[in-house]
């Protein structure tokens, strides 16, 4: 785990929604039928590894990286996405604050299913 950081715990969803909407809303799609924008579709990704969504054209970082999405490595990855996959073509610079990565994550996790 990053340097300082005490790990995921549960967060805000209302909160985590509206970073959703100001901060990643312009690159990703929440919802099954939405399909990919810049970014991959979010929907389902609890649970599945990196690189994985059918038609997305990622990075070989991203698809050889092989981390399972799950609380604590979103945690990990949205402080920092390129440190913790070095040679993504994701252009966000991070959450640097725990809580809004615990609200964000919480919001994701509901939103996603």
């Amino acid at each position: 785990m990053a340097k300082g950081a005490e790990g995921f715990s549960d967060g805000d969803d209302k909160k985590g929604a509206n970073l959703f909407k100001t901060r990643c809303a312009q690159c990703h799609n929440l919802k099954a039928e939405e399909g990919n924008k810049i970014g991959p579709n979010l929907h389902g990704l609890f649970g599945r590894k990196t690189g994985q969504v059918e038609g997305f054209a990622y990075t070989d970082a991203n698809k050889h990286k092989a981390i399972e999405w799950k609380e604590d490595t979103l945690f990990e990855y949205l402080e920092n996405p390129k440190k913790y996959i070095p040679g993504t073509k994701m252009a966000f610079g991070g959450l640097k604050k725990a809580k809004d990565r615990n609200d964000l994550i919480t919001h994701l996790r509901n939103a996603t299913k």
